[in-house]
């Protein structure tokens, strides 16, 4: 047991007397008269953080839609000159194939009209390889349906050719690691 002289701050009771008392309560009243003049000066803070934020909302909005109408411009901008590059590429391919058209129109030699056919071929896949278009090479591999589509199977003219591709009817292409033409092929059974 403690002596009630030694006792800690803590553990003293908690007595008011009758004057702390009536003092509180006038405390109370006082406060309470008061809150008209700060609620209204609290009324005024919130009305002017909230016209503030209606200023931001209204900002934000028109910036973002000044920033989806930028975008949709630049979007059709981008759609109209997509293929520019690859058009500006392809002319003088063009050309050589007018400039194989003129030359040969007169001649019955079948062997200019071929050379002819021939360079302006190469300059043709040349170009479209410079811009990333790459053949594949089927005929004699595997069937992959993610690479081939199988137009008939037909038996197979040699046993190694079981399950594998005969024929190539179109070649696929790849753009980059893209595949952007199936090759259609024919299996052997």
């Amino acid at each position: 047991m403690t002596d009630d002289k030694h006792m800690n701050p803590d553990d003293q009771p908690l007595t008011d007397s009758p004057a702390e008392h009536a003092a509180g309560e006038q405390d109370f009243a006082t406060d309470a008269a008061t809150p008209e003049a700060g609620a209204s000066q609290g009324a005024s803070r919130a009305e002017a953080e909230l016209a503030d934020l209606k200023d931001k909302y209204l900002r934000l909005a028109a910036e973002f839609e000044n920033y989806k109408r930028r975008t949709a411009k630049e979007r059709s901008d981008l759609f109209k000159t997509a293929n520019q590059e690859l058009m500006v590429a392809l002319l003088p391919v063009i050309d050589d194939f007018d400039r194989a058209r003129q030359h040969t129109q007169g001649t019955a030699d079948p062997a200019a009209l071929q050379n002819a056919l021939d360079i302006t071929y190469n300059k043709l896949t040349k170009t479209l390889e410079q811009k990333g278009l790459a053949p594949m090479n089927a005929k004699g591999g595997d069937f992959d349906a993610e690479l081939h589509e199988a137009i008939t199977q037909i038996p197979a003219p040699s046993d190694d050719l079981r399950g594998k591709i005969v024929e190539e009817i179109e070649k696929g292409y790849y753009l980059g690691d893209k595949v952007v033409r199936h090759a259609k092929v024919i299996l052997g059974q």
